[in-house]
Formats: C-alpha cells, sequence, structure tokens
C-alpha cells in the first residue's frame, strides 16, 4: 500500500516537473497535455487523473516553481518608513526575483491571458500589494496619488525591468535609481543619492 503511494506520489512530481521544464522553455500557452505526458513518460490519461482540469495542474507548477525561488518581501519593505529608502529596497529586491527567475517570468507574463483565472488574479494581486507597499510613504493629491501609484506599479512591472535591463542593459541597481527617481519626481520630492 505504502509502495503504491508513492509511485503514485512520484508519478505526480514527474507531471509537475514536466509542465515546470516546458511552462519554463516554451511557455505555458504552448504547452500541451500530450507534451507534458511525453515529457513524464506517462500517459495523458495519467496527467489528467492527477490533474483533472488546466488550474490544478497549474497551481501545482506554480507552487513548485515558487519553493525553489527566494520570492520578494514586501512586508520587509514596510518596515522602511523612508521612501526613498523603501523603494531602493523593494525595488532591488524585486528586480533580484525577476532576474533570477527570467525565463520563466517572461513566458509567464507573455501568456498571461492564457493562465487560468485563479492564476491571472493572484498574479494581479502580488502586483497590487508589490505596488501599493511601495507607495504608501509617499503622500499627495486624489491625483498626485494617482499618478504615484501608475508610476510605482509601472517600475514594479516585470516588463519594466525586463526592458531596462534584458534589453537595455542596465544593472539592477541602475535600474532601480533611475525608477526611484521616477517615482520621487512623480511625488514632487527631490531625490537623494543614498549613502555609499
Amino acid at each position: 500500500m505504502r509502495r503504491r503511494a508513492d509511485q503514485i506520489g512520484q508519478t505526480r512530481q514527474r507531471i509537475v516537473e514536466a509542465a515546470v521544464t516546458l511552462h519554463g522553455s516554451v511557455g505555458p500557452a504552448a504547452t500541451t497535455i500530450a507534451a507534458i505526458a511525453d515529457l513524464a513518460q506517462v500517459t495523458r490519461l495519467t496527467v489528467y487523473r492527477h490533474f483533472p482540469d488546466q488550474a490544478s495542474l497549474f497551481g501545482a507548477c506554480s507552487a513548485h516553481w515558487m519553493s525553489g525561488q527566494r520570492l520578494p518581501d514586501p512586508g520587509a519593505w514596510a518596515e522602511i518608513s523612508d521612501p526613498a529608502a523603501r523603494l531602493r529596497a523593494g525595488l532591488a529586491d524585486l528586480y533580484r526575483f525577476y532576474r533570477a527567475g527570467a525565463a520563466m517570468l517572461a513566458n509567464v507574463n507573455r501568456d498571461f491571458a492564457a493562465l487560468p483565472e485563479a492564476q491571472q488574479q493572484f498574479l494581479r494581486d502580488q502586483d497590487d500589494i508589490h505596488r501599493r507597499v511601495l507607495a504608501e510613504p509617499l503622500s499627495g493629491t486624489p491625483r498626485q496619488r494617482r499618478r504615484i501609484l501608475a508610476v510605482t506599479g509601472h517600475a514594479a512591472s516585470f516588463w519594466t525591468w525586463h526592458s531596462l535591463c534584458a534589453e537595455q542593459g542596465l544593472q539592477d541597481q541602475e535600474a532601480v535609481e533611475v525608477m526611484t527617481g521616477m517615482i520621487l519626481a512623480t511625488a514632487g520630492m527631490r531625490d537623494r543619492e543614498p549613502a555609499t
């Protein structure tokens, strides 16, 4: 009985690892059940037996991939009261995460519309948390706050990091300084370079 349970667990793990590999190489939109089954060396029926729908498969795949990452920590950023220092710490944390997971994150963000609704909502919620924690110490009129949140959301976006660093060749810290300056200027604050 225990041996059977171990085999079932190992089969499930092979399926999840195959899905992670394919999501990281061809992306979620191009990943088929047939390709997952082939890579995991199981039948399509076995994949469906373990994961009856895309949402359950994608949830398991996402959880497995994230378990191997050092995730951003907005709780730690929230403990920093100085607006510029919080922006620098938070953006540096996000950009480190983006660089470490660049291939997977590019595919997932590119194929966003193909993701299950629950996963889309999870990613939108994460983006909103990042934006709000980073912008929280910045004050202004309602109009300024709307702009601050928009610019902060832009700075915290994977695609902003991708454009500045992966495509244009900035180092992560350079991109952090550029985006911090942009957000502070939007808030009407003067950017002071961090002490070295």
